[in-house]
């Protein structure tokens, strides 16, 4: 961790900043205040920002659980964002639909950058959110080829909700990496236990 992590529970006396808390503690049940959370409320204005963004991208989009995190996981394997992989991963890998098998959770942890169609154990929909992704993660500007075996698959809103996940999710492991949020950065790849 480059930052220390503030208190846990934080010791704020403005009561906006305390209110940005609460919004960040309902939505994370539970589970309670995480690392990530504990760095953003170093700026409360940006970890409320942060905490709606990402309440949008995970809990309000139209998209099945295992596109969600086929994108998220597979932006954390290319960004080395090991903190976000150990959180990504077992929601992937325990989606209730199975759409997703241990084989294809080890391909998208495994397989080299711009998958081609009928490669690897996903079916063609994942593979499509696996290619769209490593385009939007490695090369900012997506190909034709790629974007319409995306828009083959999906409709056009899932297709904004595909596109919003992995640039938001560019977004947390860029932070993550940066300031080694989770204290991960030395890992050679993902957590054993995952």
């Amino acid at each position: 961790m480059r930052l220390e992590y503030v208190p846990n529970p934080p010791q704020f006396d403005d009561k906006e900043d305390k209110a940005v808390v609460e919004r960040v503690k309902e939505r994370r049940g539970e589970r309670g205040l995480q690392p990530l959370d504990l760095t953003l409320l170093h700026s409360p204005p940006v970890a409320d920002g942060w905490n709606s963004f990402l309440r949008a991208i995970r809990t309000q989009t139209s998209l099945p659980t295992s596109v969600r995190e086929v994108a998220i996981c597979r932006v954390a394997i290319l960004n080395k964002a090991w903190y976000e992989w150990d959180h990504h991963a077992p929601l992937l890998r325990n989606d209730p639909a199975k759409a997703v098998s241990g084989e294809g959770v080890q391909y998208i942890l495994e397989a080299p950058p711009h998958p081609s169609p009928g490669q690897g154990p996903l079916d063609d929909k994942h593979l499509a959110v696996l290619a769209y992704t490593d385009a939007m993660t490695l090369d900012v500007q997506v190909p034709d080829l790629v974007f319409n075996r995306l828009k083959k698959e999906f409709t056009d809103r899932e297709v904004v909700e595909i596109t919003a996940t992995v640039a938001a999710y560019n977004t947390v492991s860029r932070f993550l990496v940066a300031l080694d949020v989770g204290e991960k950065n030395a890992q050679e790849g993902p957590s054993a236990a995952h």
